[in-house]
């Protein structure tokens, strides 16, 4: 009886448990789950509806043979694009793959695809039902895997299935070879030298009537020939194909199938271009073959509609970058300035965007759509109104300066403050190089001051006040009452103009005197007052007004009792710059007035510190070499018989730079390199140990002791002043003229320079050529080929540097080279042709070692530049060099 009774219960449990999971309510639908998450009225009742709905389908992932899972794993990509957490459904995405219903497979493989990356080693959990898809009967199997391969697939997944996907790529089903292809290109990103595999089945591609098919095949051989320069020579030979299938696309009639907005295919047409250009740049013969059917593309599409420019700019680009005929690059240029009265902003942007980048290759072509550019200068977008300014600075030259500078100070008055700083300082560097005369120059500046306000850089002033000072007595003059006028009536929170208005007026005041019927002493003293006890002006300006005041007194004595009772009043000032200058002017005024007079003279003209970019590289390098010899023989130092050369520092910020580089200089009276210590630091207040430089003056150095031996040139450019430092040997009282100059506003620095001697160097134009040693390639990443070619002449060796761009969009600008050689060689570098590097172009820049003990020669180099406004570093080492340059 017992154990019928027994049976019976058991009976009954099983049956509620059916009972229950009967009743079980079945999860919610997706297109449910979607309503009920757009129908919560804020962030919280979302974030509720989506824990709820994560924990029904956790529950759910807990039963091993749940019917619902491709249900709750598509909810779940739903949940995980909205951005919550989702990777708790990864197992279940591998589950689904493994299961042999497509419609499973469709979900496992897109939650794989979402969920899974080649960072987490669950993805590896998938090879073999990849591989095992990749060989299904069914072409959507094969599709599906092929799409999650090429979207996840890892170096070691790529290795493990590389075989199977070039099976794939000669399929003959049109489908499978087009997913096959893209998968490829993933395949060969992640493991390069793999590409040789898919070598034999890519020929075929490019005779495929599939467009489908073609734009992949397509899209296989351009990643091919950016990855290997081989490649690249392989396929050259398919130029003639590439052009006889873009003039079917060109000539071809309508065609339902490809036709998008009145254009055949033009997706396959942007395709064919940008492999054009790549086969094409720098190389003769492919460019010829293609240059007819640019001209073709660049005349018969239509400008109307979207896809029609996107085709014209892949056209103008080829164009552009391969070695096309003068003509087709003025129709290309053309073509852009079409483009800049599109009323779509996006085309107005690109178009600046590569008028920018080709303005240094075809210059006249572009100075034809100076007027169209200047108008962008008033656009209502930002966007446009930056890259018309930079362009704009592009196109000046000696004929148009007069009428490009109008347009940009107008431009200044009313730009945006970010503008101001940028503007105003391209407006000092673009007068400083093509300023017709000294009296425009001076009126172009000031007017640049005013227009900027108080957003103008300290390097602007100070520009401005060392080109008055080394005019001629008559600009003086000119300048004197223009800022007279100025000074008396200007507002007193333009505190630039203020700066530059009270150091000529104290400098030169004798000319006061001249301007119309003469200014009084009471006037003058009433406006110096204005700014002396006025709370808007800056402690800067009032060190300027001060010391512009002592000056006047020297030259005005009417004025004596009156700046003197203005100066004491400063002796007890909170800020200890005023506070000095109060105390220190007041003793001249009592104590010492006999040294007032000689004290306060006029200074002579400023040492040049604006150079002019020379437009001629080579007239540039033999001006350097002829200056060096009289600069290093006007600043010899009886305490060392090292050469002295006097360079002046472009801004504030080089010379920060410099006292960086001259932290760690241990001064020697003997004729030898310096040497960069590792330690000691500096004392505070001369500025910090470069750590950089010691990084790359590391391992040079020949001699014991801890040392980092070497001698170290750089050479830094900014808004086109021109700085070449050589590091060497000096004397202490040279380093306290440069740390006393440096702490001033004036952006002169004194270098001690230790390098070759300039009057025993021959000049590179008398070296004798020679191909013996060949050409060695130092540099070559990050879109930049720096290759080394070398002359010797007894212990000199010229090397000849040169720097290519090998980029096809990318500017570099702010181009750097330093060097560090062990401390028994002697370094010179001369001046660069350029700093500045269009894509594909060039600079050269030529290095001076003197190797009189035939040492191994050895450098170490460090690099920086900025890349499209990004900012790159790096550094190399050279062991190398051939042996024929010191064994001799």
């Amino acid at each position: 009886m017992s154990s019928i009774k027994q049976v019976i219960n058991e009976a009954v449990e099983k049956g509620k448990e059916v009972y229950d999971k009967v009743r079980q309510p079945n999860p919610i639908r997706l297109r449910d789950l979607i309503r009920q998450i757009r129908s919560a009225k804020t962030a919280a009742e979302e974030r509720s509806v989506v824990n709820k709905e994560c924990a029904a389908i956790r529950l759910t992932f807990r039963e091993e043979d749940s019917v619902w899972r491709c249900r709750n794993v598509a909810k779940l990509l739903y949940i995980h694009m909205l951005g919550y957490p989702a990777h708790f459904g990864q197992m279940e995405c591998l589950k689904l793959i493994a299961s042999p219903r497509f419609t499973d497979k469709r979900i496992g493989y897109l939650g794989a695809m979402l969920l899974l990356d080649e960072r987490q080693d669950v993805h590896l959990l998938i090879t073999n039902s990849l591989k095992n898809d990749l060989k299904s009967p069914t072409q959507f199997v094969q599709g599906l895997a092929l799409c999650t391969l090429a979207a996840i697939a890892s170096p070691e997944m790529a290795r493990d299935l590389a075989d199977e996907v070039e099976r794939l790529l000669k399929s003959s089903n049109a489908y499978i070879r087009k997913k096959a292809a893209i998968c490829a290109v993933r395949i060969m990103s992640k493991v390069p030298e793999l590409l040789e595999m898919f070598l034999p089945a890519t020929r075929n591609l490019l005779s495929e009537k599939n467009h489908g098919v073609l734009i992949t095949g397509i899209t296989l051989i351009t990643s091919m020939c950016v990855q290997s320069p081989d490649t690249l020579d392989h396929f050259k030979k398919t130029v003639g194909n590439l052009v006889r299938i873009l003039k079917n696309l060109v000539m071809a009639g309508y065609s339902p199938e490809h036709d998008v907005q009145g254009v055949s295919d033009p997706f396959l047409q942007v395709k064919v271009l940008k492999l054009l250009r790549i086969l094409g740049r720098g190389d003769g013969q492919a460019s010829e073959t293609m240059n007819d059917i640019l001209a073709q593309v660049a005349t018969n599409t239509e400008a109307t509609k979207n896809v029609g420019n996107a085709i014209l700019y892949e056209t103008v680009l080829s164009i552009m970058d391969i070695q096309s005929e003068t003509g087709l690059r003025v129709l290309a240029v053309n073509i852009l300035g079409r483009f800049l009265l599109n009323v779509d902003k996006n085309i107005k942007y690109v178009a600046l965007h590569t008028l920018l980048k080709v303005v240094h290759q075809d210059n006249q072509a572009v100075q034809r759509h100076r007027t169209t550019i200047l108008e962008c200068l008033k656009d209502a977008d930002i966007t446009i109104r930056r890259r018309a300014m930079e362009l704009c600075f592009a196109l000046i030259n000696p004929s148009n300066v007069r009428t490009m500078m109008k347009e940009l100070i107008s431009f200044l008055e009313t730009a945006e403050t970010e503008f101001k700083a940028v503007c105003s300082s391209k407006c000092v560097t673009a007068a400083e190089q093509f300023s017709p005369n000294t009296r425009w120059h001076i009126d172009t500046l000031l007017k640049v001051i005013i227009a900027a306000g108080n957003s103008v850089p300290d390097d602007v002033v100070a520009c401005t006040i060392q080109l008055i000072a080394e005019s001629g007595e008559a600009e003086q003059q000119y300048a004197v009452a223009e800022l007279w006028q100025r000074l008396s009536a200007a507002p007193l929170d333009t505190q630039p103009l203020l700066q530059v208005a009270t150091w000529v007026c104290g400098e030169f005041a004798n000319f006061l005197s001249l301007v119309g019927g003469g200014v009084s002493e009471g006037e003058v003293v009433a406006v110096y007052q204005r700014i002396l006890w006025s709370s808007q002006c800056s402690a800067v300006t009032k060190q300027y007004a001060i010391t512009s005041s002592m000056k006047l007194a020297s030259r005005m004595p009417g004025t004596n009792s009156l700046v003197a009772q203005m100066v004491s009043a400063y002796g007890s000032h909170l800020n200890v710059e005023l506070q000095q200058r109060g105390v220190e002017y007041t003793q001249l005024f009592t104590r010492y007035d006999s040294m007032r007079g000689p004290l306060l003279e006029r200074m002579p003209p400023f040492e040049r510190s604006r150079l002019r970019v020379s437009q001629d590289a080579a007239a540039a390098n033999a001006a350097a070499a002829a200056a060096a010899a009289p600069l290093a023989n006007g600043l010899h130092n009886n305490n060392n018989n090292d050469a002295v050369a006097a360079v002046q520092a472009p801004s504030q910020s080089d010379s920060n730079a410099l006292l960086d580089l001259l932290g760690g200089l241990d001064d020697s009276a003997n004729d030898v390199p310096v040497q960069v210590k590792s330690a000691p630091l500096p004392p505070a207040g001369t500025g910090s140990l470069n750590s950089d430089i010691l990084d790359l003056l590391g391992g040079l150095g020949g001699g014991g002791g801890g040392d980092s031996g070497g001698t170290l040139i750089s050479r830094t450019v900014n808004n086109g002043g021109i700085l070449d430092t050589g590091l060497g040997s000096a004397s202490n009282n040279l380093l306290d003229d440069l740390l006393n100059n440096s702490s001033s506003n004036l952006n002169n620095s004194t270098l001690a320079n230790n390098t070759i001697n300039s009057t025993n160097s021959l000049p590179v134009s008398t070296l004798p050529s020679s191909d013996e040693y060949g050409s060695l390639t130092i540099y070559e990443r990050n879109n930049l080929r720096l290759v080394m070619t070398f002359q010797r002449q007894d212990s000199l060796t010229t090397i000849t540097l040169t720097a290519t761009n090998s980029s096809t969009s990318c500017n570099i600008t702010d181009f750097l080279f330093q060097a560090a050689v062990p401390k028994s060689l002697q370094l010179q570098l001369l001046t660069p042709s350029s700093t500045s590097l269009a894509p594909a172009a060039s600079l050269t820049q030529f290095i001076r070692v003197n190797n009189p003990n035939k040492a191994v020669l050895r450098m170490k180099l460090r690099l920086s530049w900025f890349a499209d406004g990004v900012k790159i570093e790096d550094q190399n080492e050279v062991n190398n060099f051939p042996p024929a340059l010191w064994q001799y």
